[in-house]
């Protein structure tokens, strides 16, 4: 049967979900209907010569599209003034209970309307985008009242229709407590259950539903509350976990069957056991911990002694990680927290599909998956790893066009 497309005189690595980089040389990739339906080595494909149309790669390399598993990149305005006061000391949370930090983008994202979110987030994407990503998972969690955070994921979608690239969207009320929530703690986690997750729900507007539990967030019980909620109305969790502190928010995703643990740097052995037993992915995010100065590593060790799969993120917002390079991503992870060239190309390929719950449909190159390829012009996975402010993407394919 013909082909689509064939994609032909490249190197491919092509991260087996049984590990490894999986590399092939001269292979080749043939689409059929937006999926792949060949894999291997260009002499053993039969018939070549039946496909629509053949793309030459240059010698370069092709992996699967990169993805990017945690991002908050819906929102409005920018926190520049607050980076200069972490320059002259301040802590990240001392800014945070002096009423700056995440609640003065829910200020600016709740004054913006959806347009104004879509124009102000499409030159983020863009950025992503343009080093090859081809899935994106975005979360709301600045607008913390039903109206905005509907906002916000309808906004996050939208970018999905502007573009072509596939967007997952997480529900993340449970990010801050709103200004006029202060001191009504218990009512806001009642609004978020039982209010803002049902319509949200019955809507169909969010693929997941994530937490910050944390001390200057929300408290394990807390965060426990909106997990149950979540999953009776059949929406996977996944929490910012042990960032600050372990207040034990890796066993507690991992209680829930998270889909993964995000941050994690002060995550212990008992919660790595417990995430190994329950699958969940440890998603690291070397650019929060490189922006705020962090010095506490998370126990990258620990995760490959229990067999935790390790993927990694931009984690693109703006108080603790303005970042929108993936390949800069991939570089910190090795340099930061001493992920190898496989780990770190698999973080933002393989593991991130297994974060979002979608390694059954992309994440690697093999028969029957989408057709999301980024094609390189570069020889050595090696390469996208080690370089900074260097973006050799070639061409970027998804779902077989592009």
């Amino acid at each position: 049967m013909a082909f689509d497309r064939l994609f032909v005189n490249a190197r491919l690595a092509t991260m087996p979900e049984s590990g490894g980089i999986g590399l092939i040389e001269r292979g080749a990739v043939a689409c059929r209907d937006g999926r792949i339906a060949y894999v291997g080595a260009r002499d053993a494909l039969p018939r070549a010569e039946d496909a629509a149309e053949i793309v030459d790669c240059g010698g370069g390399l092709i992996t699967p599209g990169l993805i990017d598993c945690h991002t908050h990149l819906v929102y409005a305005g920018d926190r520049a003034r607050e980076f200069e006061r972490r320059l002259d000391g301040a802590s990240y949370e001392e800014i945070a209970r002096e009423g700056g930090g995440i609640v003065s983008t829910v200020r600016a994202t709740r004054a913006a309307d959806e347009a104004t979110l879509v124009e102000q987030s499409l030159p983020r994407l863009d950025a992503l985008i343009g080093e090859g990503v081809t899935t994106v998972e975005i979360k709301s969690g600045y607008g913390l009242d039903r109206a905005n955070e509907i906002k916000q994921l309808r906004a996050a979608r939208a970018l999905g229709a502007c573009r072509a690239v596939s967007v997952k969207t997480t529900f993340l009320g449970a990010h801050a407590l709103p200004p006029e929530m202060r001191d009504r703690r218990e009512a806001y986690v009642d609004a978020l259950c039982e209010d803002m997750l049902s319509e949200i729900a019955r809507e169909g507007l969010a693929d997941a539903v994530d937490a910050f539990c944390e001390g200057i967030a929300f408290a394990p019980e807390e965060v426990a509350r909106v997990f149950a909620r979540a999953r009776a109305l059949g929406l996977p969790v996944k929490l910012h976990a042990d960032q600050l502190s372990n207040l034990g928010g890796a066993a507690l995703a991992a209680s829930f069957g998270a889909l993964s643990a995000d941050h994690l740097e002060h995550t212990d052995e008992a919660g790595i056991r417990e995430m190994a037993k329950s699958g969940t992915v440890a998603v690291l995010l070397p650019g929060a911990y490189y922006f705020l100065r962090d010095t506490t590593l998370p126990p990258v060790a620990l995760f490959r002694r229990h067999g935790v799969p390790i993927a990694i993120a931009t984690d693109c917002n703006p108080g603790s990680s303005p970042l929108t390079s993936p390949l800069l991503v991939m570089n910190m992870a090795a340099t930061l927290f001493r992920l190898t060239v496989g780990e770190s190309l698999a973080g933002m390929t393989r593991e991130a599909a297994r974060a979002l719950g979608c390694l059954a449909d992309r994440g690697t190159l093999a028969a029957g998956k989408r057709c999301d390829l980024a094609i390189w012009d570069v020889a050595e996975p090696a390469s996208l790893v080690y370089r900074m402010g260097f973006n050799p993407l070639r061409r970027r394919i998804v779902g077989g066009a592009g």
